[in-house]
């Protein structure tokens, strides 16, 4: 591999004074969104000055920067992106002098006149030309960085000071390439009716090209509408690093139609980075299993979902943010299986959380038309007739669902139903161990 190797003298601007303390706030959204607020001391000259802004992330949607400094009018801005890189840098100084070492330790000196990967061409002072492999090169000089090349990306401002001295600045922007997401962990008992444990974690991405430390992090749950999507995260793989948030963790109110989530103390979010915070203590919850048969989902299979309130009485009663549920389950031995996994939505406080599992292995069913009549030409009927073979050592009870469509009536029913919708009805159907139970019902639609 070629080693690149830059000597380069800098040409200095008058640059913002980052000597001082900074502090830096971040709010991260769900949508591949974060507010960044960044506060720190920078000195200026009195009248019209050139600051540099550094360390601000590489997808930074410059249109949305506001920035307050008392007394300080800014006048202009621009966002230099163009980073320094091996290949921009030969191309930067094509018709410039170069030096080239190579591996054998020759020195080649001369104007650069094309590098396309393969082949440095040098003109010598002498005239002639010299084309030299890149792969036998080990080492390339530049005299100096070359104008708009940057190591890091910038927000260069023009200013007007009303007076020399430090200022407190304060910089916000929103950034694309930082994300979070709720992960939980639900451990069930080996029976229905044993209490469970559920754990949740915040996993936090940061891609956007620069890290943040110690800064204020908070989370928002919620749908932000946004007019027109520009920002796009670069996503890479990066190992997860975790912390227990322990007694500083999450503080969670709501914020307009949103909920906040806000961490009790300071985190570094590195660039390339994915960091998970526990949300929330490990707590103990009651839950219920759900046997659900819905033909349109799987119409050969019962259902399985763990379903439990969020509630305060339940162990929880805070506003849960959606993400995706892992279940698992004790064995006999005292270790835990993988059982299923699913996603749930943001959901406030004192209503249901169901997540599915996978089917019931010991539950048969069979889902039959027995019969139509067309009564009229607008009028019609259907027979139904639902078998649900119970192969469990305990009774359980199905939830047999089906879609009503037109001006429907359920004329008979072999059980009670619940009318869930105007296009929905939900059957509640126990069935003793090793029987079989039968379900029939007649619509009339029209």
């Amino acid at each position: 591999m070629n080693r690149i190797f830059l000597k380069a003298s800098l040409l200095f601007v008058l640059c913002a004074n980052i000597f001082a303390e900074t502090t830096v706030s971040i709010t991260v959204y769900n949508s591949d969104l974060a507010l960044v607020r960044d506060v720190r001391n920078i000195g200026f000259k009195s009248g019209m000055n050139e600051i540099l802004f550094k360390d601000v992330s590489g997808q930074i949607d410059a249109t949305s920067v506001h920035f307050n400094a008392p007394g300080v009018a800014m006048l202009e801005q621009n966002f230099d992106y163009d980073l320094v890189s091996s290949s921009k840098l030969i191309q930067k100084y094509i018709d410039h002098n170069i030096d080239v070492i190579s591996e054998s330790g020759e020195l080649a000196s001369g104007t650069l006149l094309t590098a396309d990967g393969k082949n440095i061409v040098l003109k010598q002072k002498d005239g002639s030309l010299r084309s030299i492999l890149m792969e036998a090169v080990a080492e390339i000089r530049y005299p100096e960085l070359p104008e708009g090349l940057i190591t890091r990306p910038t927000l260069r401002w023009l200013v007007d000071s009303k007076k020399a001295g430090d200022v407190e600045t304060e910089v916000s922007y929103l950034t694309g390439g930082l994300s979070w997401r709720a992960d939980y962990v639900l451990v069930i008992g080996e029976k229905p009716s044993d209490p469970a444990d559920l754990s949740a974690w915040v996993t936090v991405n940061n891609n956007c090209g620069n890290s943040f430390k110690s800064a204020k992090l908070k989370l928002i749950a919620g749908e932000v509408n946004r007019v027109q999507q520009q920002l796009k995260a670069q996503y890479m793989r990066a190992a997860p690093m975790m912390e227990d948030a322990g007694a500083s963790g999450f503080e969670e109110r709501s914020f307009f139609e949103y909920h906040l989530y806000t961490l009790q103390r300071p985190t570094d979010l590195l660039d390339q980075q994915t960091k998970q915070v526990s949300l929330f203590p490990t707590t103990t919850i009651n839950t219920k299993r759900i046997y659900e048969y819905d033909w349109r989902r799987k119409n050969d299979r019962v259902g399985v979902s763990i379903e439990f309130k969020n509630e305060k009485a339940n162990g929880l009663g805070m506003a849960i943010p959606a993400g995706r549920v892992r279940i698992y389950q004790e064995d006999t031995d005292g270790s835990e299986e993988f059982i299923g996994e699913d996603n749930v939505e943001h959901t406030p406080k004192d209503e249901k959380i169901r997540v599915r599992t996978g089917e019931a292995f010991d539950i048969a069913v069979e889902r039959l038309e027995k019969n139509y009549r067309r009564i009229t030409d607008r009028v019609s009927e259907r027979d139904y007739e639902v078998k649900l073979r119970n192969h469990k050592e305990e009774a359980v009870e199905v939830v047999v669902v089906d879609y009503l469509y037109g001006d429907w009536e359920i004329l008979q029913s072999s059980h009670a139903y619940d009318k869930v919708s105007s296009r929905k009805v939900e059957f509640t159907i126990p069935v003793a161990p090793d029987k079989e139970t039968i379900l029939t019902y007649t619509v009339r639609t029209q």
